[in-house]
């Protein structure tokens, strides 16, 4: 139980931080991977494919990991 905990976790900040490179890129057009040497730069390419990877890890496990969509809950 713990370790899904922290992977939730984990996967739930490097979405934020994807939301927010996102947002970056769409008011300001900087993208955080310029920061580590561009989009042809591994680091900036393992970056993206690990926020990719927590948003289909998220989209396939958010029902059980959230509070306000999981089964248990009452519907109003």
């Amino acid at each position: 139980m713990q370790n899904k905990k922290g992977l939730h976790v984990v996967t739930y900040l490097l979405l934020a931080i994807g939301g927010l490179n996102w947002l970056l890129v769409g008011a300001a057009q900087w993208d955080i991977g310029q920061l580590f040497g561009g989009m042809t730069a591994t680091v900036s390419r393992v970056i993206y494919i690990l926020v990719g990877l927590s948003a289909i890890y998220e989209l396939a496990m958010h029902k059980n990991c959230c509070k306000m969509c999981g089964e248990n809950k009452p519907t109003m």
